[in-house]
């Protein structure tokens, strides 16, 4: 029993030596919490809220001036309205040109023809009598091979056909020349004017007077369009090419024909072309060629 005293009081004295540090460490966190919470200004008691210095604050408020924006003397830019552009529903109508009869029709069209070329001096090689008729039937046998002299559109050449004199009795031959290249001079001033046609004007003019071009085509017996005669008409022409052989001429009559067999059974608007010439023919298919590109145009639209 005496030991036992002893005992506990050494066990007391451990106790006390192990709970002083952890005294003295809640101690000094109690501190440091204390601190952080003056220097951060927190406050745990409460005052009243004063109404009156709410009102204060909001006349203070009410009392600053709005600023106004000062004036420059620079103009204002006025911004013009843009205007809508509204999508035109109405259909836009076609000019009608009010054509003459086709009895009454040459006087109108030779008041057209100045316009049609600047080789005003070249229009008297133009026939102005029954003008749409004739440009119809002579067309539509051209389109098939045939030569309609009396339904010319234009007056015959004063220069006749010729050959070469000296050229008599070619390789031995008898009555046989060689063709003078000089006879297709004659066709010149005709190829002068269609060259100073302007294709485009010339077009609008085939489609304005389209309605007597069907009149007069109608009395022939035909009904389907006559647009289809004129571009197998003028595919003739672009179609015809020149012999590479010399294109001599015999005579058993009166008329001229072509020695080679091949030539003289062409048709008749194939030698026409042939007697042309060479350059003269060149030309005529280049404005032929422009002429039909422009009326295949007019004929889409028109479709």
């Amino acid at each position: 029993m005496e030991n036992s005293e002893p005992t506990q009081q050494i066990e007391q004295d451990k106790g006390e030596k192990n709970s002083g540090p952890l005294i003295i460490f809640i101690v000094a966190f109690i501190l440091v919490v204390v601190a952080l919470w003056q220097f951060s200004g927190g406050k745990t008691e409460k005052r009243p809220i004063d109404s009156s210095e709410l009102f204060k604050q909001e006349a203070e408020v009410a009392a600053i001036e709005p600023v106004e924006l000062q004036e420059t003397d620079e103009e204002p830019v006025e911004i013009e309205p843009v205007p809508l552009v509204e999508e035109d529903k109405t259909r836009v109508e076609e000019v009608v040109i009010t054509l003459p009869t086709l009895n009454e029709s040459d006087d109108w069209l030779q008041a057209k023809l100045p316009d049609l070329t600047w080789r005003n001096e070249l229009i008297s090689l133009v026939v102005t009598e029954d003008i749409v008729r004739r440009f119809v039937v002579f067309t539509d046998n051209f389109s098939q091979g045939q030569l309609a002299y009396e339904h010319s559109l234009f007056v015959q050449p004063k220069d006749k056909f010729s050959v070469d004199e000296q050229s008599i009795n070619v390789d031995g031959e008898q009555n046989v020349w060689q063709w003078n290249s000089k006879t297709s001079k004659r066709f010149d001033l005709y190829v002068d004017l269609l060259r100073s046609v302007d294709s485009t004007t010339l077009v609008n003019w085939y489609i304005d007077m389209k309605p007597l071009v069907d009149e007069a085509y109608s009395e022939l017996g035909y009904e389907e369009d006559f647009t289809l005669t004129l571009q197998d008409a003028i595919t003739r022409v672009l179609d015809m090419e020149l012999p590479k052989s010399a294109m001599d001429v015999t005579r058993t009559s009166v008329m001229y024909k072509f020695q080679d067999p091949q030539l003289e059974a062409l048709d008749d608007s194939d030698k026409l072309l042939l007697r042309l010439g060479k350059e003269n023919l060149l030309i005529i298919k280049s404005v032929l060629l422009e002429i039909n590109e422009k009326l295949a145009n007019q004929v889409n639209k028109k479709g």
